[in-house]
């Protein structure tokens, strides 16, 4: 199964990741993590990025998930190729060519979980930290996914309590590992 954390930069997506693995593995699943490829992208990203820079990103993805999806029970992906496409567009307007393989490329995610804006992103050493520029993704990424009317899995906003619990919850796992009764 793949599993993807959508949404804009500084929205807590890498911070679900793990929060995810580890209550997967509690269950006693394989897990491992795609984690965000934009950081260690060679070329320029966030509002400086380029078309070269956005298909290193965009392509390396997805292979990392193939590479992991077929070693893992469960593979936990810090964004999808919709992201990618997103900041794609955002930069260098749309590219019919490669949208039949995002569309399908979608398709190959068990379970997609949006991840909303509830606070401005904070710099980290390489987060963009504009709020137009984090609004303007979230925005793209929305109508992407309309767009290609891509089901998913919306979390609330105002606050991330919980939010590890309702994507569990979404994928009928329970929250924590079944315990043996010794003492029956």
């Amino acid at each position: 199964m793949k599993i993807a954390f959508i949404g804009t930069h500084g929205v807590g997506k890498t911070t679900l990741c793990f929060e995810l693995a580890a209550a997967l593995k509690r269950l006693d699943l394989s897990v491992d993590l795609v984690k965000e490829v934009a950081r260690g992208c060679p070329l320029p990203i966030n509002r400086e990025t380029t078309d070269d820079a956005q298909n290193w990103i965009l392509h390396t993805q997805v292979a990392r998930e193939i590479e992991l999806t077929n070693a893992f029970d469960v593979t936990v992906c810090d964004r999808a190729v919709i992201d990618n496409y997103a900041y794609m567009v955002h930069a260098t307007g749309r590219r019919p060519e490669l949208e039949p393989f995002i569309r399908h490329w979608m398709e190959t995610y068990g379970q997609l979980v949006k991840v909303p804006v509830i606070a401005p992103p904070a710099f980290d050493g390489t987060r963009d930290t504009s709020v137009d520029f984090q609004a303007d993704i979230d925005r793209l990424i929305d109508e992407l996914l309309d767009e290609f009317d891509i089901p998913r899995l919306e979390l609330p906003g105002g606050t991330r309590e919980g939010w590890t619990r309702l994507v569990l919850e979404s994928l009928e796992l329970p929250g924590e590992p079944p315990q043996l009764d010794l003492f029956d």
